[in-house]
């Protein structure tokens, strides 16, 4: 890709690496930058850095704070504050484990970025894993079972943790981060998404000796890992979407370093360390129970300079989201054997390398690619013989081998079931194409209600029929769609999703539709070349009418043909 003109957004700009990615966009001419951070200052102050670093720059620098993986009212909230108030609490719950809805879409933060700034690349350095797997689901879980054990405990605490242990849930907050940026990118135009993504433990294994104050290997650290390769993963997965943009991952194994140098007062989390002493005459007797945290006692004294708080201040190196370390730590934690560590610009230069279409080696997302199993030319040879197989035992036992629904979606076995029927009664896509839907509904309807056995067999795997009047069903014990064991209010608009999702719909507007994608099947088949017999053509005559003499309907290839044209499930990767 041409940076120069371009716009781009940063996500996580004024971080460590982020910085150095801005810097080597501005050198190479992109036209607009946005640099986004949890902290509006923070975003703003770089953003100025970079006007006084390139003072003849034309580049339209732009700023946006807050936190991206929420929606956007709740975007300057912190966590407690967010589950602290009961509406905002649910909200965010709903958010993330509910079904991704427009509503839930356009009111997401990371959206309204993305399709207001409309960027042709997104270069993504926020340690996403961390941001999720360090909200401690453990600590949370922990709270939730000693209440629930408790023989005092109150139902509304209960419910409370309860909430926050369902916010704190890691599988669902990923995925819909992932589910909001692959539909915001795609609705913007973005062309190329970059991520700067994690191992988890800086390149180290399950020995890793660095574990926060935590167990080890620490819970929480391994939990990191573990969404830095599901975030990994569903990368690969939307590299393989067709109309997703360009995806890339680089992913350092090793600690970051470093932003500066300097002198003084040590932060953790924003929050500056107050020095504290306890002297030898007020030991703490090591009976009962220890604390880990106590409120100040006369035994605790907190050190003071002229009525100040006296802070801790020591030499530092600032390693940006790692936070400040000490001499001796980033000594130990960089030495041969250790972490060691990476520069921010060798990790800047190698995604701007990538983004400009060099071949760096790095790109996690290209290394899958090539060291995953794909299908293979062994399994298109014998697919013909288990087809083959299959079909002879159809004849041998006189039952028919439509759908089971055991692969799913329902609405596979909705579509099996209905060009079955369709099938059954008309033999050819010519025959279903020139017959009327109303024809067709009333043919479907008398077919299955003479044919007890088929229509058992649909009920049975949970697939219900809708009548033709639209208001009465035939069902079994169980039904796929609507999931779960609830009970759900039936509207039109509700039985409109249901029949669409997994219901065999008898309706003359379903049969429509089955008129129309047969005709379009046969407009594709008309349209192929007759004497064309070279490799570029793959649905050919004899792909949909293999046997030329019997023009028969193959209900897999049909259901193949829909997902691929109707639903976009096509794949692209070999």
């Amino acid at each position: 890709m041409e940076i120069r003109g371009k716009r781009a957004i940063v996500l996580g700009g004024a971080g460590l690496v982020g910085r150095a990615v801005c810097r080597l966009l501005v050198e190479e001419g992109i036209q607009g930058l946005m640099v986004t951070s949890l902290l509006d200052s923070e975003a703003e102050e770089f953003t100025s850095q970079l006007k006084n670093e390139y003072p003849g720059s034309q580049v339209d620098f732009q700023v946006f704070g807050g936190n991206l993986f929420v929606r956007s009212e709740l975007k300057y909230f912190s966590r407690p504050e967010i589950f602290a108030d009961e509406h905002n609490r649910r909200q965010f719950i709903s958010d993330i484990l509910e079904p991704l809805s427009p509503e839930i879409l356009t009111h997401s933060s990371l959206y309204q970025l993305i399709t207001t700034f409309k960027p042709h690349v997104l270069v993504d350095c926020i340690n996403t894993a961390t941001a999720v797997a360090y909200q401690d689901i453990f600590s949370v879980a922990s709270d939730v079972f000693s209440t629930v054990k408790s023989e005092n405990s109150e139902t509304k605490n209960l419910k409370s943790e309860i909430e926050l242990l369902l916010g704190s849930l890691y599988v669902p907050q990923l995925i819909r981060h992932v589910q909001i940026m692959q539909q915001s990118m795609k609705l913007a135009g973005c062309e190329m998404y970059l991520k700067v993504g994690t191992s988890g433990t800086g390149g180290m294994g399950l020995n890793i000796p660095y574990t926060h104050s935590e167990d080890k290997p620490s819970r929480m650290l391994l939990a990191k890992a573990a969404m830095a390769g599901a975030h990994t993963l569903l990368l690969f997965l939307m590299a393989r979407t067709p109309d997703s943009p360009i995806i890339k991952e680089v992913k350092p194994t090793a600690a970051i370093a470093w932003k500066k140098i300097g002198f003084g007062p040590i932060k953790v989390r924003g929050r500056q360390l107050i020095m504290e002493d306890c002297l030898p005459e007020n030991a703490f007797l090591l009976t009962g129970q220890l604390e880990s945290t106590i409120s100040m006692t006369d035994k605790i004294t907190q050190l003071k300079i002229d009525g100040k708080p006296r802070l801790l201040e020591a030499p530092f190196i600032d390693t940006g989201e790692n936070g400040l370390f000490s001499l001796g730590e980033f000594e130990a934690l960089t030495d041969d054997g250790q972490m060691e560590f990476i520069t921010p610009e060798e990790i800047a230069q190698t995604i701007l390398w990538e983004i400009t279409g060099r071949n760096t080696g790095s790109d996690i997302v290209n290394a899958l690619d090539n060291a995953t199993m794909g299908p293979t030319y062994r399994a298109g040879y014998l697919r013909k013989r288990a087809l083959d197989t299959l079909r002879k035992l159809e004849k041998q036992e006189g039952v028919d081998s439509v759908a089971f629904e055991i692969l799913g979606p329902p609405k596979l076995s909705k579509l099996l079931y209905e060009i079955y029927l369709l099938k059954e009664i008309y033999q050819s896509f010519e025959a279903i194409s020139a017959e009327s839907a109303e024809k067709l509904s009333a043919s479907m309807l008398h077919w299955i209600s003479t044919h007890q056995d088929v229509r058992s067999r649909i009920l049975s795997i949970g697939i219900p029929i809708l009548l033709p009047d639209g208001k009465n069903l035939l069902r079994g014990k169980l039904i796929k769609i609507p999931g779960g064991t609830h009970s759900f209010d039936i509207t039109q608009q509700s039985i409109e999703l249901w029949a669409h999702d997994g219901w065999v719909d008898l309706r003359v507007e379903n049969m429509q539709k089955w008129k129309d994608r047969t005709a379009r099947i046969l407009d594709e088949i008309r349209s192929l070349p007759l004497q064309d017999t070279s490799s570029r053509i793959t649905r050919n005559r004899d792909y949909w009418y293999h046997d030329k003499e019997e023009k028969d309907i193959h209900l897999g290839k049909v259901a193949a043909w829909i997902f691929i044209h109707e639903e976009k499930g096509e794949r692209m990767k070999a």
